[in-house]
């Protein structure tokens, strides 16, 4: 069994493949946490807690005169606030009678084989073969309110999730002021690094790597949704973890509104992390014996450096966060219209674009933003779900038949959750925006914010998807937000329940889209946020890829895919080869150099084919090929990061290795050429030692362990920005 009690000594333990988590309900009742780390069998780790007296440590009631027991400094298993731990707290009640005092204790405790699944949000799934389930219930006994704790652990994937109930037992209502997700408490570590994943539109996912201080390091969002900002996955490793050697823990947030993530350092050296909705703007309030859910973090531990625990998230996030068809089914190799023709398209030049993509071996057209209302810029039109025919001559369905007698599948572009004020929608309907009644509001964009915690407005835009979709043979969709929130109230709710809207909000964007993949389960949905300002495990369980940023130039795209690829798997990045110059920054980059970098992703292009010359029509050919040959290798093989670009900025190297290690892909990009230059040499990865591997196309061998161990000398380059693909195949 991975989960264990021991009645005696009240310990439970938590097991996956290579780690071990424990805790214990202590004398008084209190759930105190013991270890999270490197594998330990038949041992209770109860013998790490200290008992000090601490002065300004208070100690609860029941302690009597032991002033050595205090919770400010013993490690919780759930922090609340209130009642003598002074640390960042997950829970803190306003109750019936204005008090904030909260007092959890043990109350009962489930084992079971499964995993629930949670009420209107995403989460980690499994059968009873692959998760087993610890909910541990917790009650403050003056009160009645209840917290129970639930632990998922996918003993295979060697990830743990936890998840959070809470239940007003009482008879009156209270309020929620904060209600995290997870605690964990590291009684004996000061040394702890944190990494972050900060950034900004077309440059998200930028790696931090700061020293743990005392005091508290927040990294956050109140923009309504994961945002571009900070992302809401971070990482406490040691001080000299690197890719393949020290202790990292990871922790995702399953989620994709406000989140906050604090690390606190204590004033005895412990070490504190706490992950969940932003407390900012939140205020939930809970009626007698209604419940809040708070969501899933999925944690993760390695011992052999940041490399390894990226690869658990991957092969969790693939195959137990991401659903439907295409979560394995190969996904077509599109090419979208929006930098080739930005708002100035017909159904002409789309097809045209169709004809000639498709005699490259291209296999789907997206159209893009403008197709609908009235749209020929961004100051009009959202909302009104309806084809312009103006542009779209004939209608949607002999477009959409037009394209697939070309030999392409056929996608669109949407962005149900924002609303202009120059459309039918909102002059029938203004108070579906999200706006204060007393003010003007902000706009972003030309735009406004519909309000998804109404469900008028949430049948409304499936009526309006749904026509569509219904109309002609649509395969694709990809799902955009442009703006962020502001002045967020909502006219369908109360004065008191105007602190729930962020998180309503976001729950009624999961109803919508559960609605939509249940019903047309041969779509595919591609998430997308001005790019990628909504790349969290929350949209992955509801669209398997993400558009991963505005930004298509190759050479900024390198560290924008490195900072995502430690969550989140190859399979869920959206990479496109666009023209050059590139139209965010200008730089000129070698088509092969283009095509190699979004290989590295879920393949595809965004420019004009018509406008190549018969030389880059022909790589592209190539490029397609290519990729469809190594689909799987880089989909769902494992990935490797090679070098580091925040400390080598000569080149750019990563690695694909086949499930079976029999494939390997090696891809090369020169970042800075020099003249006279010193020699490159590669030392791979995750290779069979004893394997001999050829690198195809040359008569080269060499054995696993000598390109793991000695390494494979990269071939002289030059030229700005040049890149180089090389294949190794078991002989």
């Amino acid at each position: 069994m991975a989960i264990l009690y021991n009645e005696k000594s009240r310990i439970f333990t938590i097991h996956s493949k290579y780690s071990t988590y424990q805790m214990q309900v202590d004398q008084y009742d209190y759930l105190l946490h013991l270890y999270y780390g490197s594998k330990i069998e038949n041992q209770e780790m109860s013998y790490l807690l200290q008992y000090n007296d601490r002065g300004f440590s208070s100690n609860p009631y029941e302690v009597g005169k032991n002033r050595t027991y205090s919770l400010d400094f013993l490690p919780q298993e759930y922090s609340v606030f209130g009642m003598g731990d002074y640390r960042e707290s997950c829970l803190s009640v306003v109750n019936e009678d204005g008090s904030y005092d909260i007092e959890l204790k043990y109350e009962n405790h489930t084992i079971y084989k499964g995993k629930k699944l949670l009420e209107g949000l995403p989460a980690a799934y499994g059968s009873e073969e692959e998760v087993e389930t610890l909910e541990i219930c917790l009650r403050d006994r003056v009160t009645n309110l209840e917290v129970t704790l639930s632990y998922s652990v996918f003993y295979e994937y060697d990830v743990i999730t936890r998840s959070v109930k809470v239940k007003n037992g009482g008879s009156n209502a209270i309020w929620l002021d904060r209600a995290l997700s997870v605690c964990l408490d590291f009684a004996n570590r000061s040394d702890f690094d944190y990494i972050t994943f900060y950034g900004k539109h077309t440059f998200e996912r930028q790696l931090e790597r700061t020293k743990v201080r005392h005091g508290k390091t927040t990294v956050d969002s109140v923009r309504g949704c994961s945002s571009h900002q900070q992302n809401p996955f971070v990482i406490l490793c040691d001080s000299n973890a690197n890719e393949v050697y020290g202790e990292c823990y990871g922790f995702s947030f399953v989620y994709s509104g406000n989140f906050k993530a604090t690390v606190e350092l204590d004033q005895f050296n412990q070490t504190r992390f706490v992950m969940g909705i932003n407390d900012t703007g939140f205020s939930y309030r809970l009626q007698a014996d209604e419940e809040f859910i708070a969501p899933e973090v999925i944690m993760a531990y390695s011992e052999h450096g940041l490399g390894e625990l990226s690869r658990k998230y991957h092969k969790v996030i693939q195959n137990h966060v991401c659903r439907g068809k295409y979560k394995k089914a190969r996904r077509p190799i599109l090419i979208n219209n929006w930098e080739a023709t930005y708002f100035d398209f017909t159904s002409e030049k789309l097809v045209s674009i169709a004809r000639e993509a498709s005699s490259l071996g291209i296999e789907m057209l997206v159209m893009d933003d403008g197709w609908f209302g009235v749209r020929n810029d961004d100051y009009s039109g959202l909302g009104d779900w309806f084809v312009n025919t103006d542009k779209i001559s004939g209608g949607l369905k002999k477009l959409v038949e037009d394209v697939n007698q070309c030999g392409m599948k056929f996608g669109i572009w949407f962005e149900p959750e924002m609303i202009n004020e120059d459309s039918e929608l909102y002059r029938e309907h203004p108070e579906w925006c999200l706006r204060t009644p007393t003010r003007k509001g902000n706009r972003s964009r030309y735009q406004y914010v519909l309000d998804m915690t109404r469900k008028d407005v949430r049948d409304y835009l499936y009526d309006c998807i749904s026509k569509i979709l219904e109309e002609a043979n649509i395969e694709y969709i990809k799902w955009d937000m442009n703006r962020h929130l502001t002045n967020v109230y909502s006219l369908g709710l109360d004065k008191e329940s105007q602190g729930e809207v962020y998180h309503r909000y976001v729950l009624g964007l999961y109803e919508l889209l559960e609605r939509l993949i249940s019903k047309y389960q041969d779509v595919l949905f591609e998430g997308c946020s001005g790019g990628g300002g909504r790349f969290d495990a929350g949209m992955l369980y509801y669209t398997p890829q993400i558009w991963t940023s505005d930004n298509t130039d190759a050479i900024d795209r390198l560290k924008i895919q490195y900072g995502t690829s430690f969550c989140y798997p190859i399979s869920s990045m959206g990479a496109h080869v666009s023209a050059v110059p590139n139209h965010q920054t200008g730089r000129i980059t070698p088509l092969n150099t283009r095509g190699i970098v979004a290989m590295s992703g879920t393949f595809g292009y965004e420019l004009d084919v018509n406008k190549m010359t018969s030389s880059e029509k022909e790589m592209v050919k190539e490029q397609v090929e290519q990729y469809k040959k190594h689909y799987n290798t880089i989909n769902y093989g494992d990935y490797y990061r090679i070098t580091d670009p925040y400390h080598e900025e000569r080149y750019m190297a990563w690695q694909f290795v086949s499930e079976n290690k029999e494939k390997m892909l090696l891809q090369y990009v020169l970042l800075k050429p020099e003249c006279n230059a010193p020699i490159v040499n590669i030392k791979l990865q995750g290779l069979e030692p004893d394997q001999v591997y050829t690198v195809v196309g040359t008569s080269e061998t060499y054995t696993g362990s000598a390109l793991m161990k000695a390494g494979y000398r990269i071939p002289e380059m030059n030229g700005d920005y040049t890149a180089v693909q090389i294949e190794f195949e078991a002989r």
